[in-house]
């Protein structure tokens, strides 16, 4: 049948120049796991995603994720924030 794999990742960028931020995956509508940017570490929801927190620790798959929420996502951030600020000039 069908499934579904959803993933959602959020960072803030603090006036202080530090990065918050989250990563979620979802399984067919459920909380599967997520990623704890604080601690660098995977988190998941049952017993099931613990074989995935396992083998995503084995493959080192945290760095990737670090990665992105510390410096390609609020990269991205900052370039949508200066496209709004355009805009608003605009108007």
């Amino acid at each position: 049948g069908l499934h579904t794999w959803l993933r959602v990742s959020s960072c803030e960028l603090l006036s202080d120049g530090s990065v918050h931020g989250y990563y979620r995956v979802g399984y067919d509508g459920r909380d599967f796991i997520s990623f704890d940017l604080g601690s660098g570490r995977f988190v998941p929801a049952d017993s099931v995603a613990e074989i995935t927190r396992r083998r995503w620790e084995k493959e080192e798959v945290a760095e990737g994720f670090t990665n992105y929420l510390k410096h390609e996502c609020p990269e991205w951030l900052q370039k949508y924030l200066g496209y709004r600020e355009k805009e608003l000039e605009r108007k």
